[in-house]
């Protein structure tokens, strides 16, 4: 399953870098080449980026992966519910060094 989280990283990633190869794509995300696979062919069928094809070598072929007009609004509100996120927890660890620090006082 594609989790926001990782959309968000894979269209983040993609955006800075279009010619990122899979397997650069997935040394970056900490996952396996398989999973990065999986979420690039999700996120195509979604229509969130297109794939063209490109030669970069006289021997090798590669993709450019680009985000579409859907695919940067998907980006723009992946962006958003993850600053929400990562607000939250701020906040939450924020209370939990505060407790803590009255406890050691105590």
């Amino acid at each position: 399953m594609l989790t926001d989280e990782y959309r968000y990283k894979i269209l983040k990633e993609l955006q800075q870098d279009p010619d990122l190869s899979q397997r650069e794509l997935a040394k970056r995300l900490g996952i396996s080449l398989g999973k990065a696979n999986f979420c690039l062919k999700a996120l195509i069928e979604k229509g969130s980026i297109k794939a063209d094809n490109f030669k970069n070598s006289a021997n090798k072929t590669g993709y450019l992966y680009l985000l579409t007009p859907k695919g940067i609004e998907e980006k723009v509100t992946l962006t958003q519910r993850f600053l929400q996120r990562k607000i939250a927890e701020y906040e939450a660890l924020e209370q939990e060094i505060e407790q803590l620090r009255q406890e050691v006082k105590t």
